[in-house]
């Protein structure tokens, strides 16, 4: 009987077994795991050489631990044998279970293949079950989970070598070897997935700092940043309400923290303003409109807004910068007036009184512009705007009209639609009496004597007398008339809805107000004033309504005795 095979023996081994398998269970690390793995080879199965190869992600096994020979681990420790090499001496040989024996007359041929080994020296075996040295012996390490572990995935190989009795393993020590080598790829995937899960954890802490660290740094620049700051919710019934501002903003606005969480940007805006804001798109959208401060008063802002997205939900919240622009609109609007008004008296300039007169204006001439029957019944076809080309003719029940009863089938360019456009005809009174008609009357005024104060007192003087006659013309005339100033000594009054004897009393009005004396420097001069009357309707030009009003106002100063046109 062998001498392993007596009870007493077996025990011994099993005990040993025990502690080296408690040993690999406990190591700290995978490195630890590894090498006790290789030193329980040594020291409780029995064999003086034990190395541990484990597969690396690329499939390649690597020699991780080694044991029983200080030089032999110098040596391979650390070096790669590749996967094929390993497939090979895994169906070579002897199967033992799930070990694999290769003897030397086979083993030969493995010896100048990449995987990493030690070569020992001794005699040739003397008798059938002596161990050679150049035998080798493997036993796969498989994950568990599988009934045998056999059919499992391959996580390393541990290879053995010199039994200490110099014999080759019998059925009780090939039987320790396979249970030794379950567990200890057992052993070796917790160790992993310890080593994972560690890793796994010192990654999630570092994300965690890191996204802690990147919270605060938003919170700082959100908080602290010079220009306003709003995060507002996106979609739902709440989409658009502001759930967080910063102080920038809430100075801007005047309102505290608290407050703005009851408002979204809409409550805020200028109702002119509210179209901007609807139209202006979360992504990326740009918008300047006037935001309502605490006392009523309105800003003028900068809006940019972008989306802070979440990864699994998608758009979230919607962050908006919001930049004051008020001195900036201010300038805009200074810079505008100053393009559009006359810099002495404050009134519109010239190209501003041409603008609004042509506003007023279109192509078509007075003559051709129908009443308001005559546009509805072009509208639907009938009179004289009425298609009538269809198949019936002008006695078509069906001319002009689709087959479904719910449209019109116009014509390109045809009268009927052109006639009810969405263009506010202007007309003018016909006839010199005044018969109820209303139309656009533009008053062409002239200063009388105006040169003889500028020549005899000095261009300031006269610049004051400019200023004053500006401001009495603005005080009689209605709100949305305009009075302007054409230059020098001319100025032109707009007034809407108003018939002949409406504009003649209006002329009166002013004039009335003009010759009053005016007192510049302790000095009281007088000017007078001269009216033309002109009317403006489609048709006309601009220029045209003012050379005609210009040329009626010429008439009217001629027709006055010389002494009522002098002042000074």
């Amino acid at each position: 009987m062998e001498a392993e095979s007596e009870p007493y023996v077996r025990l011994a081994t099993l005990r040993q077994l025990h502690q080296v398998m408690a040993d690999m269970n406990t190591a700290r690390s995978l490195a630890d795991t590894l090498q006790t793995v290789a030193d329980g080879v040594v020291n409780g199965l029995g064999y003086e050489l034990a190395a541990v190869n484990l597969v690396r992600p690329d499939g390649d096994l690597v020699v991780a631990a080694l044991a029983g020979n200080s030089a032999a681990e110098a040596l391979i420790t650390g070096r790669v044998g590749s996967r094929d090499s390993w497939e090979r001496r895994l169906t070579m040989g002897v199967a033992w279970g799930n070990l694999r024996f290769i003897p030397h007359t086979e083993g030969w041929v493995l010896d100048d293949d990449d995987v990493p080994q030690w070569y020992t020296d001794g005699p040739a075996p003397r008798f059938e079950d002596e161990w050679h040295p150049s035998d080798r012996l493997f036993a796969p390490l498989y994950t568990p989970g599988v009934s045998g572990g056999s059919s499992g995935e391959l996580i390393g190989v541990l290879s053995v070598d010199r039994p200490r009795n110099g014999r080759r393993p019998g059925a009780w020590g090939r039987e320790a070897l396979q249970m030794y080598a379950f567990q200890a790829a057992i052993a070796i995937s917790n160790a992993r997935l310890r080593a994972n899960m560690q890793r796994a954890l010192v990654r999630l802490e570092r994300d965690q700092q890191a996204l802690r660290a990147s919270e605060e740094s938003f919170r700082q620049a959100f908080e602290y940043a010079p220009s306003g700051m709003a995060i507002a919710e996106m979609g739902g019934d709440q989409h658009g309400r502001i759930l967080r501002t910063n102080d920038a903003l809430c100075r801007l606005l005047g309102r505290p923290a608290s407050a703005m969480r009851r408002y979204a940007f809409s409550d805020l805006v200028h109702p002119e303003d509210i179209g901007t804001l609807l139209r202006t798109s979360a992504e990326g959208g740009r918008a300047e409109l006037r935001l309502a401060r605490r006392d009523g008063t309105y800003v003028w802002v900068s809006l940019r807004n972008s989306v802070v997205a979440d990864a699994a939900d998608g758009p979230r919240f919607l962050l908006t910068h919001v930049e004051d622009i008020e001195e900036r609109k201010r300038r805009e609007l200074q810079l505008a007036h100053r393009a559009s008004h006359d810099s002495l008296t404050g009134l519109p300039n010239s190209a501003e009184l041409r603008s609004r007169l042509g506003s007023r204006l279109c192509q078509r001439p007075q003559s051709l512009i129908p009443g308001v029957v005559d546009s509805l019944d072009a509208a639907y076809g009938h009179g004289q705007y009425a298609v009538t080309d269809g198949p019936g003719g002008a006695s078509d029940p069906v001319a002009g009209h689709d087959g479904g009863g719910h449209g019109f089938d116009f014509r390109p360019g045809s009268e009927g639609v052109d006639a009810y456009d969405h263009h506010v005809h202007t007309i003018a009174p016909e006839g010199e009496t005044d018969d109820g008609a209303k139309g656009l009357a533009v008053l062409f005024c002239d200063l009388d004597g105006f040169k003889s104060i500028n020549d005899r007192f000095g261009h300031h003087t006269g610049d004051a007398v400019l200023i004053e006659v500006a401001r009495r013309l603005t005080s009689v005339v209605r709100d949305g008339d305009t009075v302007a100033r054409l230059g020098g000594d001319e100025f032109v009054v707009l007034a809407d809805g108003l018939g002949r004897a409406d504009a003649q009393d209006l002329a009166v009005r002013l004039r009335s107000a003009i010759i009053p004396p005016i007192r510049v420097d302790g000095r009281a001069v007088r000017v007078g004033a001269s009216f033309g009357i002109g009317w403006a309707h489609c048709g006309m030009t601009a220029d045209e309504v003012l050379k005609s009003a210009d040329e009626r106002m010429y008439v009217e100063k001629r027709s006055r005795p010389k002494a009522h046109r002098r002042a000074g």
